[in-house]
This record gives C-alpha cells, structure tokens and sequence, in this order.
C-alpha cells in the first residue's frame, strides 16, 4: 500500500486519540453503565461458600497483584481477572484447594482478552509453584468460560476512570492516586462488592482529588459520572476507611506496586484523617 502523502497538508490537526471520541462519549458511558450491571456479581456470594472465605478471596487478589508486575500485565486486565473470578463464585460452590485454580484461569482469560501478547498457559502453570497442571488450568478455563456465557466484557474501575480523566484533566499524580484506590478496593469483597464499578471509580476521583487538590465535586463532574456527591458518599466512606487502613492491611501487593515511581510513589501519602468535602 502506497500512502500519497501530498493530501497531507501543514497546519492540519493531528489525528484525534482512538479514546477521544467526543461524538459517541455520551453513548460509550450509558453502554457501560448498562452493561456493569448485568456483569455484575452478587456482593453476599461468599456466604453461600462452603469452604472458602473472604480472606482467602483477598490473598488470592493480593496474589494477582503480583502475578500482574511480574509478567507486566496491563492494569485493565487484573480488574477482568477479579470481576471474572467474582461472578464465578457467584454460581459455584469452589473448595479451598481450587481456588487458586479459578484465579488462575481467570488471569489467563482476562490476559487474551485484553493483552497483545498473553503469557503461555506453561507461564501460569509455573507462577503456581506447579500446583496444577497445564491441563487443569485449561478445563477451569473452560468452565470458568461457561459459566460467565462467554461474557468477557465487562466493565471495570479503569474504564470509568479513563473516561473521567478526559473529561476533567487532572495530574497524572492524581490519576495515579485513583488507580491506587480504586486497586485497594479490589482486595476485600466486604464492602466493595455492593458498589458498581462506575460508583467505585467515581469515589476514588473524589478522594484521590480531595488528598491532593480538594477539588470539589462539581455540577460537571455530576453530569459526567450521573452521581450525586451525597449518593457516592457511602462509597467514599468506605473507600477512605479502606485508604487509612492500607498501611496495616494483611495483604500489601497492591501498596507496594504503587510505592514505584511509575506511580508517583502514591500509596505513600498520608490519607486524610477526616472528609469533610461536600
């Protein structure tokens, strides 16, 4: 193919980013916002587990976490792997020495959804210490598949948060605060499974914003996202209690992923004590 390059004149505007798409933004919101919910797992499902709990959920996350620096996975497909593995717990009854298994599975779905070069299923067989075969792993994944329909495409904390940080340009230490937040929230199922994923980024835009700019929540802001400052306020509450814990929480991947300086050493910074943005 042979590219004339005489049509391209000086002074012409630069070629609009694939993300930028101003004409469908509005549509691409309310399609997510629709979609989150039917992707959406149930928030008691662990009470209905007989033999795991929800702090074996959180090592397993914490687990991920790392499995996700180490083979430098985006962070897109870490938040695929929870919501692949929440909605499956949401339909089956998984024992304690298969659990690691469906997380597994999981990261190796949301890796060739959303990965240009995915890890090899012998990678995954490795990172378990060759608790399972690669056999194993690809019969859960089958069933993993089945169980979700075959419904991969799920929306997630970082597509809200992308789309808000082009509507409202922030710094990228404040982004990089968000994501933060939002990764934290993924740890403990209680309370954050209750929350949309649309609700979740939304708080930590406001908290990650008040930590470093007290940016206000702002009439824009409430068209963009469709919430309310006083509707996100439980989520906020939670979501700060959280950000004030993580320095002493069990499961630390996630804080030291965000101590680097990719991220602005973020998860270093002294969470307010109170919130009193309204």
């Amino acid at each position: 193919m042979v590219l004339d390059m005489s049509v391209i004149h000086e002074g012409e505007e630069k070629p609009v980013n694939a993300n930028e798409v101003p004409d469908y933004a509005d549509d691409i919101h309310t399609y997510l916002r629709e979609m989150e919910i039917k992707c959406r797992p149930k928030a008691g499902y662990m009470k209905k587990q007989p033999d795991i709990t929800n702090s074996m959920r959180a090592i397993l996350v914490d687990w991920l976490v790392e499995v996700g620096e180490e083979y430098k996975l985006q962070n897109e497909t870490l938040y695929l792997a929870v919501n692949y593995i929440d909605r499956f717990l949401s339909s089956m009854s998984v024992l304690r020495g298969k659990l690691q298994l469906v997380g597994t599975a999981a990261m190796l779905l949301a890796s060739k959804f959303e990965e240009i070069y995915p890890p090899e299923v012998a990678e995954f067989v490795y990172i378990t210490d060759d608790t399972y075969t690669k056999k194993q792993v690809l019969k859960m994944e089958h069933l993993v598949l089945k169980v979700l329909s075959f419904d991969l495409a799920a929306p997630t904390i970082q597509q809200f948060l992308t789309q808000y940080f082009m509507h409202q340009h922030v710094s990228p230490k404040v982004e990089s605060l968000c994501m933060y937040l939002g990764e934290l929230s993924l740890i403990d199922a209680d309370p954050f499974l209750k929350y949309l994923p649309s609700v979740l980024a939304a708080a930590s835009f406001i908290l990650a914003n008040y930590t470093l700019s007290c940016i206000p929540w702002t009439e824009p802001l409430v068209q963009l996202t469709g919430y309310t400052f006083q509707e996100l306020k439980p989520c906020i509450v939670d979501l700060h209690r959280t950000f004030i814990g993580a320095a002493t929480h069990q499961q630390q991947s996630v804080r030291e992923k965000y101590k680097t300086a990719k991220y602005h050493a973020v998860s270093l910074i002294d969470p307010p004590e109170t919130f009193t943005l309204s």
